[in-house]
């Protein structure tokens, strides 16, 4: 059986008692990985939220995901998939510190780091946690890759803030990554960025960086489906692969009431499975996260809920590629 270095077993298994032999739970498809089985698509929690400007339980949510596993089925009527035809397990949670948020920063990319010596092939479906998980992670993609990378990132904020306030936090993701060399700005969209959410000096950091920006006002005038090919257009650009972030703050404040950030005037849910299901569809895409849903403010898990709807969708996609 084989055991990696910093990533403990998934501290919640879902089980339901009954079962309808022609339905096929979550639950059911995505378990606990033994350590033995090969596995393709990999569901690994990063349970930290100490790093989160805004007070927030974050660091609940890859549980909460799991709680709600044997409540949805594995096949999409709308795309006629069936995600239990793709060899996926749950690998658990990336080990936190109690009380060093730099060395949980560091557990993170040095955790996946050993997951992808591991599993060269894995694609990695992260939970997170707040946005400042992020860095770390796209650091050990990048790694695993080998070369350059692109982001396509889908949030409300920009998440460059400065990193000599506050440092590492769920609001310096992409500054991390530029800074640290990892990523260029050139290789970054961002799109549902939102007005009242961000500044002035952070948007003009952004602009000489060169990412690439579509707003929550364009995406509801225009359509969502063309700023996602947009943004796969520069995240593809002279890179070897390509790594989707989804910030659950980037949706109305109606359809998720369980962030820390929220706003009006955001994406729709639809427009957010969409914009997924085409990413997971593109052959340069090779990880994903989503992050930022807090279960403690989350009326009957409603966030929770989308957020799982999101990583299905997304999953979907790939089944749709070639």
């Amino acid at each position: 059986m084989k055991t990696i270095d910093l990533l403990n077993p998934p501290e919640l298994a879902r089980r339901s008692n009954w079962r309808d032999r022609f339905e096929t739970k979550v639950a059911q498809w995505l378990t606990p990985w033994d350590g033995e089985a090969p596995v393709d698509f990999g569901f690994i929690g990063v349970p930290l939220s100490k790093t989160s400007i805004s007070v927030s339980a974050a660091s609940m949510t890859p549980n909460a995901l799991r709680e709600l596993f044997a409540n949805v089925t594995t096949y999409s009527i709308d795309h006629d998939v069936d995600l239990q035809e793709l060899k996926a397990r749950d690998l658990g949670d990336i080990q936190m510190h109690v009380t060093d948020l730099l060395r949980c920063h560091t557990n993170i990319e040095q955790g996946l780091t050993n997951v992808y010596e591991a599993l060269p092939d894995l694609f990695p479906i992260i939970a997170g946690g707040d946005h400042s998980i992020t860095c770390p992670s796209v650091k050990a993609f990048r790694n695993k890759i080998g070369g350059p990378v692109g982001i396509v990132q889908i949030d409300s904020h920009m998440d460059v803030r400065n990193l000599q306030d506050g440092g590492p936090s769920n609001g310096t993701p992409i500054r991390g990554l530029i800074e640290s060399g990892a990523v260029e700005g050139k290789h970054i969209a961002q799109i549902g960025l939102h007005s009242f959410a961000n500044s002035k000096p952070y948007r003009d950091y952004a602009r000489e960086q060169g990412i690439t920006q579509f707003t929550a006002r364009q995406v509801a005038l225009e359509g969502v489906e063309k700023f996602v090919a947009q943004a796969l257009e520069v995240a593809g650009s002279g890179t070897d692969a390509i790594y989707v972030t989804v910030d659950m703050d980037v949706l109305d404040q109606a359809y998720a009431p369980g962030v820390p950030a929220m706003v009006p005037a955001g994406m729709t849910s639809w427009q957010l499975m969409e914009a997924v299901f085409m990413l997971g569809r593109h052959p340069k895409v090779k990880g994903f996260d989503i992050v930022c849903v807090d279960p403690m403010q989350d009326p009957r898990r409603a966030t929770v809920r989308t957020a799982l709807h999101v990583i299905l969708n997304f999953l979907a996609g790939t089944m749709k590629r070639g």
